[in-house]
């Protein structure tokens, strides 16, 4: 149930919803629980709900003018040249806060294929929570 939990706190982390999955994984790591297994759940649930952020990308050219629409015109801008500017390379920084989610939501504006995005938002997702669980490990 624990792994669970932090699948979907990293999933909903990962969306353009606010959540933090990182003190999910470092309470539970303390509390026990392998961590490596740890990073594996979390990567997964966060580079799925990154994947959610992409395809909402590709199909949001239509509706951004909407009064509904979740991301500000302006912050969909910057995050667009931002991708224009550094393309599918700027996906390495996909872990960062704030700026993390509109670039995966800019990838897929910009028709990023699936396979790069993955890769790259999974290489940078797991090596944050990697080095979150031995830090977590080296001061526990």
């Amino acid at each position: 149930m624990a792994y669970l939990g932090l699948f979907v706190a990293a999933f909903v982390a990962a969306t353009l919803l606010p959540a933090q999955s990182e003190t999910v994984l470092v309470g539970l790591q303390l509390a026990g629980y392998d961590p490596w297994r740890l990073v594996l759940v979390a990567s997964v649930g966060n580079v799925l709900g990154s994947v959610v952020n992409w395809w909402l990308g590709r199909q949001v050219v239509r509706f951004s003018e909407r009064r509904w629409f979740p991301v500000k015109p302006a912050a969909l801008a910057r995050a667009q040249a931002w991708y224009a500017r550094y393309g599918k390379w700027s996906l390495l920084l996909s872990w960062m806060p704030i700026i993390g989610d509109p670039l995966t939501l800019a990838a897929g504006v910009m028709r990023e294929p699936l396979r790069v995005f993955v890769l790259l938002v999974g290489l940078a997702k797991t090596a944050r929570y990697a080095v979150l669980a031995l830090v977590t490990w080296h001061y526990a």
